[in-house]
């Protein structure tokens, strides 16, 4: 693959440090977006250039697109920190319309225009669903996540009409060394007071962040890649095995349960996020023969917290 031009908005989250990281080793050049720019630099390096900018003033830095081939969009606030007052929710909602309608908005300013948007969304995109099995054929649900997902990649999709290419990237729980969910997921074990969370029955689509970054990679590459890509491995699990491989990695016990009563009472409408779940295949990666780093859960989390 020839080196490209990147920019990248969300480059200093768990998904967005690491693939800023990758992307810059393999030689392509990376413009990182963020709103702090002396944290990002502090963060990030200074062998990345790293450009100030507000969504919230609808403008984009002067110049940031000049020569970006590919733009990928990982920003949004953290949808797991916090309960989901109704203010939040609508922050939740906002960061991400928002960056979204800024930068397609900007690349249709621009004579000389990107070639690829990568635009991440969630499996949240399907609601709960049971055990039903969820391909990226499949509608939208109707809970709050779902509606999220589903108005920010119809901002994405605001692209097209441009001319570019726009994959939705519906990403599932990204498993990795150094923070993201898995870290919080952990916590409890480390004190013996590990367990499945609820009936532990709901399904957990998952994925490794190694995994992540070459699907966006591939994403980027390839023209034939378009429209949503379900960024989760092919085996997900049901949450009681998921905690039994946790404590078995940790040599912890996995005994404790959580109740959902319990969650919804700490964290209200957000506790159904961790209480439901979906089942999500990745059949497009799978039908354009990506072969997937972590396949199983269990080495994927051996990875993430010894790797």
């Amino acid at each position: 693959m020839k080196a490209l031009k990147v920019l990248v908005t969300g480059g200093t989250g768990f998904i967005g440090t690491a693939l800023c990281r990758y992307l810059h080793d393999r030689g392509d050049r990376v413009v990182v977006l963020s709103r702090d720019e002396k944290a990002a630099r502090r963060h990030l390096g200074n062998d990345l250039e790293v450009l100030s900018w507000d969504p919230a003033a609808g403008s984009m830095p002067a110049g940031a697109l000049d020569g970006v081939e590919v733009v990928i969009n990982l920003a949004g606030e953290s949808i797991g920190e916090g309960r989901w007052t109704e203010v939040r929710k609508q922050r939740i909602l906002n960061s991400r319309i928002r960056t979204t309608r800024v930068l397609v908005e900007a690349m249709g300013k621009v004579q000389e225009r990107p070639r690829v948007l990568v635009s991440a969304s969630a499996v949240g995109y399907y609601g709960p669903r049971g055990d039903e099995v969820l391909t990226e054929a499949d509608p939208p649900g109707s809970d709050f996540l779902a509606k999220v997902c589903r108005a920010w990649e119809e901002e994405a999709l605001k692209a097209e009409d441009l001319g570019l290419r726009v994959v939705l990237l519906r990403l599932g729980i990204v498993f990795g060394p150094g923070g993201g969910a898995l870290a919080r997921m952990v916590l409890p074990f480390h004190f013996f007071a590990g367990g499945p969370i609820g009936s532990g029955q709901q399904w957990v689509s998952w994925v490794h962040r190694d995994d992540v970054i070459e699907i966006i990679r591939l994403a980027s590459a390839d023209s034939s890649v378009s429209g949503p890509v379900n960024a989760t491995a092919p085996q997900p699990v049901r949450m009681e095995e998921l905690a039994k491989v946790i404590g078995k990695v940790l040599k912890r016990p996995s005994w404790l349960r959580v109740p959902g009563f319990a969650l919804r009472l700490a964290f209200g409408e957000m506790a159904d996020m961790l209480l439901t779940g979906q089942r999500v295949l990745p059949v497009k990666l799978q039908e354009k023969g990506y072969r997937f780093k972590y396949l199983v859960v269990e080495e994927a989390l051996k990875a993430s917290l010894f790797g």
